[in-house]
């Protein structure tokens, strides 16, 4: 696959920068995004989800593969975080796209992660939050997206056809709307059973999440 055929076979882009611009809006009055935000929506099977399906804790992670602080949260906070609570069955982790700038950069990358057979997805995330800073250092993400397809578990074509569907947009769309509409303004933005963690850091994910698994 070249990465031609990539741009050609994603019409992402014009949507996503009208939908989410990195950098977002302007903060609203608090009090006023207070009377505004939505819930974070409930998982489903459409989600992308690391751990036991029956966990008593659930983390949504909003986030970028363009993201400089979701690729350290994955390359140095995550392998803490899983070994601590997702191996041990204690959470589930649910992986949402947010794409941020250069966004057909992240709205490409997304839409490969969507297409990647579902065992698959966090190889490619891994993929992509591992070599993101070559991929920008080098200014050239052929082989950022090409290493991402290989570890898929799709062949060339069968992401090709992935990548066409309308579908594939239309859910990195509700991702994107629903993250705007529960209030998330960067990335990463972390819920822990639906309630907005202060900030990324393992501190302040373990105390939202270690009093809803005490005696567990």
């Amino acid at each position: 696959m070249t990465i031609k055929t990539l741009w050609r076979a994603l019409p992402l882009a014009a949507a996503l920068m009208t939908a989410a611009p990195v950098g977002f809006a302007a903060d609203a009055p608090s009090a006023t995004r207070a009377a505004t935000v939505a819930a974070v929506p409930a998982v489903t099977a459409a989600d992308r989800v690391l751990g036991r399906a029956d966990a008593p804790v659930t983390v949504i992670e909003y986030a970028s593969f363009t993201c400089s602080h979701c690729a350290a949260w994955t390359n140095e906070v995550l392998p803490t975080f899983k070994a601590r609570y997702i191996d041990t069955g204690k959470v589930k982790l649910v992986f949402r796209d947010m794409p941020t700038q250069p966004t057909q950069v992240a709205a490409t990358a997304a839409a490969i992660g969507r297409c990647a057979a579902p065992n698959k997805f966090f190889d490619v995330a891994h993929h992509f939050m591992a070599g993101q800073a070559a991929a920008f250092a080098s200014g050239d993400a052929r082989d950022w997206y090409l290493g991402a397809v290989a570890v898929s578990g799709r062949t060339q074509s069968q992401m090709e056809v992935c990548l066409t569907d309308p579908a594939t947009q239309q859910a990195m769309e509700h991702d994107v709307e629903a993250a705007l509409a529960a209030g998330v303004e960067g990335t990463p933005t972390f819920f822990v059973n639906g309630k907005r963690a202060a900030d990324h850091s393992i501190e302040t994910l373990s105390a939202a999440i270690d009093p809803l698994i005490k005696g567990r």
